[in-house]
């Protein structure tokens, strides 16, 4: 790689990367107040089995989210087995038989096609009497004048929010954009359910959408807010009495939150948290350095680094097949962990193309780890996020864009 390229770029991102160190700072000081208000001790690492009834540091693990999330309670559990998961356990939860689901930001992540109805299974909310309506976005903003057209006429349960971008070209929802369309959404129907799928956004500003209105929120714990070492689980926070409707979902009616053993899992995710400012800031540098790197070979970025990060993810458009395998499995190849191994397209649980995903991470599947995925489709998009550290991030990025010159055209 060129030297005097790579040292153009560094100048050229230099006061953004500043920002990032702010926005680390701020997190970092939110995480240690929480865990200094609720007295966290090495006592609070103890492992509990069966029922997990009396799991103080589990308890102790909820009121730290919920105060960091700005939430009235959270439910962090590693029974979660992924954040679809989660987000699957909400809308059970909140949801009816015939109650209306409406999706504001068009059609969620592929994952959830099932789970809503949007292809057929016998176990989809549209099989429960469900009803499912979806709202596109409107130059990268919310339609708001079609929602508030559909509200008017149509009584809503819940409303869904996808703050990332999944494997969509929009931009990723800015905190600023969900606190207007909530106020717009209340002033129509104020016991509307408005639930966001905060996941790949957490720590990315100084507000949750909690803070600006939001009524419940889900996120995974193997992306942010797990800092790269949580084994897996995921996290549901916001007003109480909707929470614990989602943990009687997940554990047992007349039990919810009062029960699920942490089998040992406490200290992963309490250090995963403490790292998560750190982590993420990594990401959110990575992210800056790979768009403004690409974009100066010409290749087309979303966000462009000079813009505003709403996620950690960064979409590099390829327009071509052979661009996009050879990115993705140059990641692969300076990943810690099966760096030997080239991933190639393949059909994948939940997804409607073939995807490939380079993902040599300790913990399997977590993006909050240098990692970069797509499916096989125009424009053929890779999808960059994470990195543990920013300095790993770069090494990756840079082996990345060679291989770009020995693409196929």
């Amino acid at each position: 790689m060129n030297k005097e390229l790579i040292k153009r770029v560094d100048k050229k991102i230099e006061k953004y990367l500043k920002k990032i160190d702010e926005l680390e700072a701020y997190n970092s000081k939110l995480v240690l107040d929480a865990f200094r208000k609720f007295q966290v001790s090495e006592s609070d690492f103890k492992a509990t089995t069966g029922y997990g009834y009396g799991d103080t540091g589990r308890d102790k693990i909820e009121k730290i989210f919920a105060y960091i999330l700005d939430a009235e309670k959270a439910l962090v559990r590693s029974q979660f087995i992924s954040g679809t998961h989660a987000l699957t356990t909400t809308f059970f939860g909140l949801l009816r038989p015939n109650d209306t689901l409406l999706a504001i930001t068009g059609k969620p992540y592929d994952t959830l096609d099932e789970v809503i109805g949007i292809k057929e299974n016998n176990s989809s909310l549209a099989s429960f009497g469900i009803k499912y309506h979806q709202i596109d976005l409107l130059d990268n903003d919310f339609n708001y004048q079609e929602i508030a057209s559909y509200l008017k006429e149509n009584p809503c349960k819940v409303i869904e929010i996808q703050r990332s971008i999944g494997y969509s070209t929009r931009d990723a929802i800015s905190i600023e954009k969900i606190e207007r369309v909530v106020k717009l959404i209340k002033s129509i129907q104020k016991d509307v359910i408005i639930m966001v799928d905060n996941c790949y956004t957490e720590m990315t500003s100084v507000k949750t959408p909690l803070s600006v209105g939001c009524d419940i929120i889900v996120g995974s714990l193997i992306k942010n807010l797990g800092g790269g070492i949580a084994p897996n689980g995921a996290y549901v926070a916001g007003r109480a009495d909707l929470v614990e409707l989602v943990a009687e979902r997940l554990t047992v009616p007349g039990q919810g939150s009062e029960v699920g053993p942490s089998l040992g899992i406490n200290k992963q995710i309490l250090q995963g948290l403490y790292m998560a400012p750190s982590v993420v800031a990594s990401s959110l540098k990575t992210n800056i350095f790979a768009s403004c790197l690409l974009e100066e070979l010409g290749y087309e970025t979303k966000p462009h680094y000079y813009e505003e990060k709403n996620d950690i993810v960064l979409s590099i458009i390829f327009n071509n097949p052979q661009k996009l395998i050879s990115f993705v499995a140059s990641i692969q190849e300076m990943s810690a962990i099966d760096s030997f191994s080239r991933p190639i397209p393949a059909d994948m649980p939940g997804y409607q193309d073939q995807i490939i995903m380079a993902s040599g991470s300790f913990i399997q599947g977590s993006s909050i780890e240098i990692s970069c995925d797509g499916p096989i489709r125009p424009p053929y998009i890779a999808y960059l996020q994470g990195s543990l550290t920013y300095q790993y991030g770069r090494l990756a990025v840079i082996h990345a864009v060679e291989s770009l010159e020995n693409a196929k055209e």
